[in-house]
């Protein structure tokens, strides 16, 4: 047994050696790394002295001391948006909205409209259940959170009157409500904050004086909307223009909360002057801002920006239009304003209405904009395009003006500062389409690609004009190749194309001599729920009967027609098509090209029963089909049906059987009356 006095000693003992060792391995590996890199020194396996100077101030840069990188701070989207940069768009698949639901995936355009609008419905309900009843849905479950999917305090929970009330009625943009508080709080000598008055200001002119529009609900009181305008766009998706535009009316709430102010700021003079003109009453607001000047009070630049959009529609000529605009802003300096992107936004929509003078004064405001350090935007350029359009559809204007303003953007990624940026790549495509410039609609595109631009293309409406002129444009201009290409790139994923977009691929089709591939976009026309528009159909069967192909190609046409053929059948609850003498003609002519003398046979009997009459030289061909099968009986049937349709070309009919065919005596007796007249035939029908 070892004491507690001897454990120290034995320790002791034990790292004795332990501390030798050590000593012993260190020395030994300085040594080692010393002679080592003397070696090394000496061994250049083949380096210049050059790679040796730079091996050795790597060796010298390693030994500083080593610099630990700014930590960066990521957003919680970052990783969302890492993994969505990995994807790409595929041309084959539906819009990414409906692909949570492949049964609900539209096929034709007709679909997309329903099921866009039955999905907006659908999330209008839920959000409007969820708003009623926040007490069910009070967990977050997303990471990060997401504001949108939480309920929103949809219903009044103040009923006393106090300011706090007032403040949660204007919140919930409860006009009426917010105006009867303020009333009552007058009424009771209880005064209301100045930013509280603002915000009811604000409020009451945004919504011109009454309850917004709520999901589902109309209002038709007051509005500027006609019946016709209503028809003209009922048939297509609505975008915020479209919303019912109330006019302002005389001696409103917010005139009379503004008259009862013992002091009026800028703010509420703002207020009125915007709302004024949001709502039509623009001579009111130029009045509003002349008593606004006689108080001595200050603009702001948001006051500024209404009243220039308004100031077109104060004057009747151009040159007046433009010395208002110019004196606001030399008042906007005065005051010492600072002008902003909308500014010069509002200066050049304005300009679009000023005739002559909008392209020396557009180019001006464009380079005041620079001087200023403000880069214009999206619509900025829209605009510039507009006034140029116009003046160069007078034979005033220089049409290359696009080509300046895409070299000036070309590569550049834009993100929403204008309402109206939207409005710029449909307007230039529509002068790529107007001038048949392909290589400008290229950059054009190549544009919408650059980044999230394609988020500026505006709703879904708007994507399809813009779409819509493109593909045409390329339908004019380029190869089949080229427009194949694209056909298969923008549909169904981003584009449905109209009757009138299909009648374009048809012409670039015919045009560059590749109608075999009409079964093929044929499939597409019913697929796209086209089937239906007789123009397109017609045009279709015209191609396709027009020449002679080879037996494969009629083979395929041939399919093709039967398929046209239950188009006119079809009963799906839609509009059908109407026969007519030539859909009747070309399916029949496919028909005998292909040698299907029985289905062209009974198409014979469609014009009998349509009451059609066919066109001789469809009989011709139809002879020189029997003749070729050898069918006596049914060359004889061909010449009763003409007879039937008491056509002239009758009696040669009639010959050419006698002296084609071997014929019985009866048939020969019917043809012989029918050669000399076709009376009798026609009389026994």
């Amino acid at each position: 047994m070892v004491s507690s006095s001897q454990k120290p000693s034995l320790c002791t003992n034990m790292a004795a050696p332990g501390r030798h060792v050590g000593h012993y391995i260190q020395r030994n590996t300085q040594f080692l790394r010393n002679n080592f890199e003397q070696l090394w020194s000496h061994r250049s396996f083949g380096w210049s002295p050059a790679l040796r100077q730079q091996a050795a101030d790597v060796n010298k840069e390693s030994t500083d001391a080593f610099v630990i990188p700014r930590k960066k701070t990521w957003s919680k989207e970052a990783v969302l948006e890492a993994l969505a940069s990995t994807v790409g768009r595929d041309p084959t698949a539906h819009p990414y909205y409906f692909q949570d639901d492949p049964y609900l995936s539209p096929r034709t355009s007709s679909e997309f409209r329903l099921y866009s609008l039955s999905q907006e419905s659908g999330r209008s309900a839920a959000k409007y259940f969820v708003d009623s009843n926040p007490k069910f849905f009070t967990k977050d479950f997303a990471e990060p959170h997401i504001p949108c999917l939480m309920p929103e305090t949809v219903s009044l929970l103040l009923e006393e009157m106090s300011e706090e009330a007032l403040k949660e009625r204007i919140s919930l943009r409860k006009v009426t409500a917010a105006v009867d508080m303020y009333d009552q709080l007058l009424q009771a000598g209880t005064a209301v904050s100045v930013e509280t008055t603002h915000e009811l200001l604000d409020l009451i002119c945004l919504y011109c004086d009454r309850d917004p529009v709520q999901e589902g609900g109309a209002q038709a009181e007051d509005t500027e909307e006609s019946a016709e305008e209503a028809r003209r766009r009922k048939g297509r998706f609505r975008r915020p223009s479209d919303r019912l535009r109330f006019t302002w009316r005389e001696n409103s709430n917010a005139e009379r909360i503004f008259n009862l102010l013992p002091e009026r700021d800028t703010r509420c003079y703002s207020a009125l002057i915007r709302g004024m003109v949001k709502h039509g009453a623009y001579a009111k607001a130029f009045s509003m801002y002349t008593d606004m000047l006689n108080n001595r009070v200050t603009a702001d630049v948001h006051a500024f920006n209404a009243l220039m959009l308004a100031a077109p529609d104060v004057r009747d000529k151009y040159n007046e239009r433009w010395d208002l605009i110019a004196e606001l802003l030399n008042q906007m300096s005065q005051q010492k304003v600072q002008p902003n992107l909308l500014t010069f936004n509002s200066v050049l929509k304005a300009l679009r209405r000023c005739g002559y003078l909008g392209k020396t004064q557009a180019l001006q405001t464009l380079n005041e904009m620079k001087a200023m350090g403000i880069a214009p935007s999206l619509a900025s350029f829209d605009h510039v395009l507009a006034v140029f359009s116009k003046s160069a559809s007078s034979g005033q204007g220089n049409t290359n003006i696009l080509h300046d303003v895409m070299s000036e953007l070309a590569g550049s990624s834009f993100t929403c500062q204008d309402p109206d940026d939207v409005l710029f790549f449909s307007s230039a495509m529509r002068i790529c389409l107007d001038q048949k410039d392909v290589e400008l609609g290229y950059k054009v595109q190549s544009l919408v690609e650059q980044g999230e631009n394609w988020r500026l293309l505006g709703d879904s409406y708007q994507q399809s004009i813009y779409y819509g002129r493109f593909f045409n444009l390329l339908c004019m201009l380029e190869h089949i190749d080229v427009v194949l290409k694209w056909y298969r790139r923008l549909i169904p994923s981003l584009y449905y194309p109209n009757p009138q977009g299909l009648r374009d691929l048809l012409q670039a089709l015919d045009t560059d001599g590749r109608l075999d591939l009409l079964p093929t976009i044929w499939k597409d026309i019913r697929s796209l729920g086209h089937d239906n528009k007789s123009d397109l159909v017609e045009e279709l069967l015209t191609l396709m009967a027009r020449d002679r192909h080879s037996p494969e190609v009629q083979e395929a046409f041939a399919v093709c027609a039967l398929d046209v053929k239950t188009a006119f059948s079809a009963d799906r609850g839609r509009l059908s098509l109407e026969w007519s003498n030539a859909s009747l003609s070309h399916i029949t002519s496919l028909l005998l090209r292909a040698n299907n003398t029985q289905q062209a046979w009974e198409m014979l009997q469609l014009f009998k029963s349509k009451n059609r009459v066919p066109e001789e030289g469809l009989l011709e061909d139809f002879l020189s089909a029997c003749r070729s099968d050898g069918s006596a009986d049914r060359a004889v049937e061909l010449v009763q049906l003409s007879a039937a349709f008491c056509l002239s070309a009758t009696p040669r009919l009639a010959n050419q059987t006698l002296a084609q065919f071997d014929v019985t005596a009866e048939q020969r007796a019917v043809l012989s009356e029918l050669e000399a007249t076709g009376e009798p035939s026609v009389n026994s029908g």
